[in-house]
């Protein structure tokens, strides 16, 4: 590459930086936000710990213990441990279930986190061998697993799919997966990031729906809307060897008890409302696919979230973002999902949450309309 050249590619990098920038300080701006929990400030987050929050010391009594004994209980597990990131957390279970096996493999859907967003840590850190069974652009079935001829270690299934839209298999589905594992000797582990979405369409207890599973990882701070942190839950040895390479990995942090506290509250506060969500999540999904130029990924959300396809350009989207944010302070969606097959259909992901609860029905309608330029 000349002088000029990287010089152009410099110069191109930085009005990038820029124009980003400016479309976070918009959306920063406003004052009603049509996306989960909205925007939340530093304040307001330290706000949900409470002033008389036990300290734990390297994740050990205080508010953490007292966190994991009721995330183990709401899941109907023996025991259940606190962890930073559930990037750490998932990791590190697939290699218990692994070692225990001696076997190395594991059996994911193309579109799991695991092997989109985390660097293939499994591989790189842990040395698993991935399995893709199944397609990119539609659910795991049990069928696709049939196609698997070696016995894995363990079978990773996400409960909701986030990159399918939220999509969810029908329980007779969910069983027969996990009884291919079972057959195969495999542990069955949850990616339940989002799980407390899922419980209101199955219309199980959390029991229920985990008890399929060997173990089990949860989010605090998605639809919860908590500080980041996790927790893996399963049976008392399992949890006790995941305890021991979160040490390993220098998850073990002096004090986590910000974190865990915000976590409680959390979960006070809006678990009870998820029926709700998805209640509105089908509403508004309801009122949406007759929009031109719009499309609904799953067509009949099966969790408060849906994915949007909408037609328009980069540089339409973001003037339709801005005029929406300028003229009545309503954040939608500054920046679409960067992969799309069309350069002319925007990609975003709609978490129906407590900021989109303060959303009609038909206000939601109005705004996508105007995003999609109807």
């Amino acid at each position: 590459m000349t002088l000029r050249q990287r010089l152009l590619a410099s110069y191109a990098h930085g009005m990038a930086d820029v124009h980003a920038a400016e479309l976070t300080a918009l959306a920063k701006s406003c004052t009603r936000f049509i996306q989960g929990n909205g925007r939340m400030t530093a304040s307001e987050f330290l706000s949900d710990i409470p002033r008389d929050t036990e300290l734990d010391r390297y994740g050990a009594g205080g508010i953490v213990e007292a966190l994991e004994v009721r995330v183990a209980d709401l899941l109907g597990k023996q025991a259940a441990v606190f962890c930073p990131t559930g990037t750490m957390a998932q990791q590190i279970t697939l290699r218990v279930h692994a070692d225990r096996r001696s076997r190395r493999t594991i059996v994911f859907h193309p579109a799991s986190h695991l092997d989109w967003s985390e660097g293939r840590g499994y591989e790189r850190l842990h040395h698993l061998n991935g399995i893709q069974a199944g397609e990119l652009r539609r659910p795991l079935a049990a069928r696709d697993l049939d196609a698997v001829a070696e016995r894995p270690a363990a079978l990773l299934l996400e409960l909701p799919q986030r990159n399918l839209g939220g999509d969810l298999p029908e329980w007779a589905e969910l069983e027969a997966q996990v009884e291919w594992a079972r057959d195969r000797g495999a542990a069955v582990h949850m990616d339940g990031a989002r799980l407390w979405e899922a419980q209101p369409f199955y219309d199980k207890t959390f029991e229920e729906i985990c008890g399929l599973f060997d173990t089990v990882y949860v989010s605090f701070y998605k639809i919860l809307g908590a500080l980041a942190g996790c927790c893996l839950a399963g049976d008392a040895d399992i949890v006790a060897e995941v305890r021991e390479w979160r040490r390993r990995h220098g998850g073990t942090m002096f004090s986590m008890w910000p974190n865990a506290a915000s976590a409680m509250t959390a979960l006070d506060r809006r678990l009870p409302r998820m029926p709700e969500y998805f209640q509105h999540a089908k509403e508004i999904a309801a009122v949406l696919k007759d929009i031109p130029g719009v499309s609904v990924l799953p067509d009949r959300p099966c969790s408060p979230m849906m994915h949007l396809f909408i037609d328009a350009t980069r540089e339409e989207w973001e003037e339709r973002f801005r005029r929406l944010a300028t003229d009545e302070g309503i954040c939608s969606w500054p920046q679409p999902w960067p992969q799309t097959d069309l350069p002319t259909v925007q990609r975003v992901e709609f978490v129906i949450g407590e900021a989109t609860m303060g959303f009609s029905t038909d206000e939601v309608r109005r705004i996508v309309g105007q995003m999609a330029g109807v």
